[in-house]
């Protein structure tokens, strides 16, 4: 059974560009998370806060390969409940980078999974969505602002 989801968009700007923006601390909060504690490095544990939310959560560093790919795992606060995310940067020409993010280990015997994925799903693309706005057009007021 199938127990991923993945979204992928086009940026117009290149693989270096969209990198910074996720592992940055200065980046992110333009158009994902308010804020993030540290530099996304291999190893590292790094705090995400959502602001807006009054929430906040840490992700595990498992991989990074500069320009190419991040791997790390996040919603381990709960027992059994952490997902790995695999973000791929595919640059084609020196302006557009193909972005590709799957979330996988999701659990099989989870009656809520079909709905956690579908979640998750709608919660990528609007990050990339939001990636995208900031990346190519400056616009850094679209994050925080999808409603449930």
């Amino acid at each position: 059974m199938n127990t991923q989801i993945t979204a992928k968009m086009k940026i117009g700007t290149s693989a270096d560009k969209v990198f910074e923006a996720i592992v940055s601390p200065e980046g992110i909060g333009n158009f994902w998370f308010s804020s993030s504690s540290e530099r996304w490095e291999q190893g590292k544990t790094v705090t995400l806060r959502y602001d807006e939310y009054e929430a906040e959560g840490a992700i595990e560093v498992i991989e990074i390969e500069a320009h190419k790919k991040i791997v790390f795992s996040w919603g381990g606060e709960l027992e059994g409940e952490s997902t790995i995310v695999t973000i791929i940067f595919k640059e084609f020409d020196s302006r557009n980078t193909i972005i590709e993010v799957t979330e996988s280990g999701f659990k099989e015997d989870d009656p809520e999974r079909f709905e956690k994925m579908m979640g998750q799903k709608e919660g990528w693309v609007y990050m990339l969505t939001c990636l995208k706005g900031y990346l190519e057009n400056g616009i850094s007021t679209l994050r925080a602002s999808l409603v449930h």
